[in-house]
């Protein structure tokens, strides 16, 4: 991926602003282990580095595998770090506690860290638990980020316009899954975001996280198809339901009341809207309906280096929408016998409301036309 055709990600200032909220944690100093941190933070994206955040420097330890790629990815971003290689993982968690010395108040995420992880810095480090604070920085997008996102939602949504025509060729859910995954990649994508779900009939489709396997797609059959791309790093989210042939009245009066909950859903979407009012807005459209209980997960969550990221919209949400966040908007209907529909979008917020990411057509179950050439 040439991430040169993107606007750049504004690096600067990101070290700073996590500093600043250490210090009202009484912290001098942060641990940072998981991937999609260390990106946020310096630009390396390779499977191997920790960070220590410093009162006056950043320190990427990493190992010889990408000596000079995180030399060059810290260079694009911009970033000014020292960077440590270790020949092993002995040397490279030495040298990681090592950048530390002197420091008395070393904040990390408990969340972050397994339980043996935590045990054994707190061996060597002054350890204090501090939640969030770069999953707090990574929530609002800059421009840059939402341009590969917009990428990755593109890819996928040329993706289905190619393969959801396919739906009543007797193909099988493993058959799209395959395809859909194929030509996200030949639209630009790095591959797929997460395991593609394809979920048929009156059983598969009412399992929201249903594993996509052998089952030949029939005639009658509600088909969930929930797709993402990745692109440089970033995700995209969208699903998109269908009904094989001609609709049953059922199918198409579910189907119709679905599409008028998630358009509430993308309604309530604004800076500072409290996330849990997007869920309630659908949750109660399906309860007045009679469908209370065939609504059954929270009805969206942030996007962006990982898949599911804060802010998350469910009925415990404590946090309010911001300007920048990348949420999924996807309310679903599920009922063993009947099968299922899920219609999900990927917005940003934006002030007075949301722009839409994804574009596949969604006013109707019945797959689309093969796309004209």
């Amino acid at each position: 991926m040439n991430a040169s055709r993107f606007p750049p990600i504004s690096y600067a200032g990101r070290a700073s602003a996590v500093r600043e909220r250490l210090a009202e944690h009484d912290a001098t100093a942060l641990v940072v282990t998981d991937q999609p941190s260390v990106r946020w933070l310096t630009g390396f994206a390779g499977s191997n580095g920790s960070v220590a955040l410093l009162p006056d420097r950043l320190v990427l330890v990493t190992d010889g595998r990408y000596r000079d790629r995180a030399a060059d990815e810290l260079a694009e971003a911009g970033v000014d770090a020292e960077i440590v290689v270790g020949p092993n993982r002995v040397e490279q968690r030495k040298a990681f506690v090592a950048s530390f010395d002197g420091l008395d108040a070393v904040a990390a995420d408990p969340a972050a860290l397994t339980h043996d992880e935590w045990l054994q810095l707190a061996d060597e480090l002054p350890l204090r638990p501090v939640r969030g604070l770069i999953d707090d920085g990574r929530r609002v997008k800059d421009e840059g980020e939402v341009a590969r996102i917009a990428e990755a939602c593109r890819c996928a949504d040329a993706a289905l316009a190619e393969v959801a025509p396919t739906l009543g060729d007797g193909v099988t859910e493993a058959d799209v899954r395959m395809e859909l995954e194929y030509r996200m990649r030949r639209h630009g994508a790095d591959g797929p975001s997460y395991d593609t779900i394809v979920a048929s009939g009156p059983e598969h489709a009412a399992r929201p996280h249903h594993e996509t396997g052998p089952r030949r797609i029939r005639e009658g059959d509600t088909v969930v198809i929930d797709v993402g791309a990745l692109v440089d790093g970033y995700h995209s989210d969208m699903t998109r339901s269908y009904v094989v042939g001609e609709p049953s009245a059922e199918q198409s009066e579910l189907y119709e009341l679905l599409l008028g909950i998630q358009a509430a859903g993308i309604d309530a979407v604004a800076s500072g809207v409290p996330a849990r009012e997007v869920d309630a807005t659908c949750r109660s459209l399906a309860a007045i309906a009679g469908y209370a209980d065939w609504y059954l997960h929270s009805t969206g969550h942030g996007v962006g280096l990982m898949i599911h990221e804060d802010p998350f919209e469910s009925p415990v949400a404590t946090t309010e929408l911001r300007t920048g966040d990348v949420v999924t908007v996807e309310p679903g209907l599920y009922r063993v016998g009947f099968g299922g529909f899920r219609i999900e979008d990927l917005v940003e917020v934006v002030d007075g409301g949301c722009r839409v990411l994804t574009a596949s057509p969604k006013d109707t179950p019945c797959p689309p036309s093969p796309p004209t050439t």
